[in-house]
């Protein structure tokens, strides 16, 4: 946290330097001493440290400037820093102004000129107003800030990126604080643009897409080197672990997220079927462990990148980036995970980030205090996001649409367990309602063929996975909903697949193209659980040895 300023403004430069001079050697330890000799500038300064997010302890201003009274000054910071004591500096002749504005800028004392010596005349006054408004004042919080509003998908978008890579962050709401609004149009040119994200240098990006974030947010983009033993594309359980094993290896080993890292078990409010983790691990804690872990051992993680090709080089693999740079290496991990499948019902898409998430429960649960919200889903990352939602919503209704859950037994008894929890089967959605926000989803029972309208808040979205193979998807053989095909998988009546250009089979986890292993969600035969993703990317790295001693 940044220090409390002082403020001392005056067009006199002996008194500014004497005032400042006193100050610094009493405060300067625990405030930033700051001295303005124009009452414009002064201003000026305030309005930015306002975007900064800083802090104003106390005003000292001379009431003979110029430019504007030492009052009119007062009149317009105090509406910056309300909180703010004010002194005003006076001589003889100005004693019944400074009485005056007692009342009318909240005056909090007036000092007289000369005031030496300051150990009786200055430090006691100013101790005594300081000690006051530490006492009384909210300190502003010092990091990364989103102005927007809880209906705006882009806020969502950079909120959920926030999040998941674990950087602390303040939600400034423009709907409901016209300061946060203010600060805002100051960034559009006096048009509401957002989000905007304010940085504590004083910086701000209007409207930024993830990448831009990231950059600024510190977080590696692009790879440092141009060639690597092995490429992972995706940061999920899969990933991070193969990225663990693959470096304690001493292998060079580069992990591209396009996202941020953790996958879909990363966003899971808690997993307590994970090994080692008797009282369960959240998504976030487990992701975090894992790229510590991951980095300690030498591994290196960029965000925010996309790898939009694999092709082949013999005896490499190049991996194309969006950004259009490019790595090589010699195995390429394919951990690129699934996705949640979104929704095609009326509505949907007009409200996707305005009250319908996919998963997203972690980041967004708290906005829906004592509300009604609905789960899509009847799997483990429904029943967790359905628990997490529980602690804050009124009633969360889980909607599964076939005739039972899905999840392990342990979630499912803590389900029907939690009274603010209902479950409906056999239900479809069939629309969404709402205007600018979600306000009700109209469902229908597939066994009576009733439908209702059920009041949400909030749809949160987990059915079905989409494996997220397309930038492989000319390369390696995929079965037909995607799923990329490794192993024992790919013989057909004993035989190799055609093309394949060695003597022996396909190693485990191993696709149609050597040197090309795929593990976790992306892969066929997977089961979708946490343990196994991860036991699947130190199984590749292993299959991945085996492989590189053949080159």
């Amino acid at each position: 946290m940044s220090k409390p300023v002082i403020l001392v403004v005056d067009d006199d430069p002996v008194v500014l330097n004497a005032v400042e001079r006193d100050m610094r050697r009493h405060y300067g330890r625990d405030y930033q001493i700051t001295k303005v000799n124009l009452a414009t500038a002064a201003l000026d300064y305030v309005r930015q440290l306002e975007q900064r997010n800083g802090v104003v302890a106390l005003f000292c201003v001379d009431q003979r400037m110029p430019q504007m009274t030492g009052v009119q000054f007062l009149e317009q910071a105090r509406a910056i820093f309300p909180e703010a004591r004010k002194v005003l500096l006076t001589a003889y002749a100005d004693t019944e102004a400074a009485i005056n504005s007692i009342n009318k800028v909240a005056l909090d004392h007036y000092l007289m000129k000369p005031w030496d010596p300051p150990e009786e005349n200055l430090y006691p006054v100013i101790d005594d107003l300081l000690t006051d408004w530490k006492a009384n004042v909210r300190l502003p919080y010092d990091g990364i800030r989103i102005a927007g509003t809880l209906w705006s998908p882009e806020s969502h978008t950079l909120k959920d990126f926030l999040v998941r890579h674990q950087i602390p962050y303040q939600w400034l709401d423009v709907e409901a604080d016209p300061k946060a609004r203010a600060l805002a149009e100051a960034q559009g040119g006096g048009a509401l643009k957002i989000p905007v994200v304010f940085f504590p240098d004083g910086s701000a990006l209007v409207q930024p897409g993830i990448r831009a974030l990231a950059e600024k947010a510190g977080l590696a983009t692009k790879a440092a080197l141009p060639f690597y033993d092995v490429v992972i594309i995706g940061g999920g359980p899969a990933g991070l672990a193969g990225a663990v094993y693959a470096s304690s290896e001493g292998l060079s080993v580069l992990l591209v997220e396009r996202q941020a890292p953790g996958g879909q078990a990363g966003s899971s409010p808690k997993i307590e079927n994970y090994l080692g983790f008797p009282n369960g691990i959240s998504g976030g804690d487990l992701t975090r462990r894992a790229m510590a872990q991951a980095k300690r051992l030498g591994a290196e993680i960029i965000s925010a990148q996309t790898a939009t090709k694999v092709r082949l080089q013999d005896p490499y693999r190049v991996v194309a980036f969006a950004d259009g740079s490019e790595v090589s290496c010699h195995a390429v991990l394919l951990a690129c995970g699934a996705s949640f499948h979104t929704l095609t019902m009326p509505g949907a898409a007009e409200l996707t980030g305005r009250g319908i998430y996919y998963a997203a429960a972690h980041t967004e649960a708290h906005f829906y205090q004592d509300q009604d919200v609905a789960v899509v889903g009847g799997a483990n990352s429904a029943g967790q996001g359905a628990m997490f939602l529980s602690r804050f919503a009124r009633k969360v209704t889980m909607l599964i649409r076939g005739p039972q859950a899905t999840a392990s037994q342990y979630l499912l008894d803590a389900l029907k367990q939690n009274e603010k929890i209902e479950i409906l089967l056999d239900t479809d959605l069939i629309e969404a309602k709402g205007t600018d926000k979600l306000e009700a989803v109209v469902i229908k029972n597939t066994v009576t063929g009733q439908e209702q309208t059920l009041p949400a808040a909030a749809l949160f979205v987990f059915i079905g996975v989409r494996p997220q193979s397309a930038l492989v998807a000319d390369v390696v053989l995929c079965e037909p909903k995607g799923y990329v095909l490794t192993g024992l998988d790919l013989l057909r009546d004993g035989k190799r697949p055609a093309g394949w250009p060695l003597p022996r089979d396909p190693l485990l986890l191993e696709t149609s193209v050597p040197g090309i292993f795929a593990a976790g969600d992306v892969r066929f035969g997977t089961n979708h659980r946490v343990a196994s993703a991860a036991g699947e990317g130190g199984v590749a790295v292993a299959m991945i040895r085996q492989y590189l001693k053949t080159l």
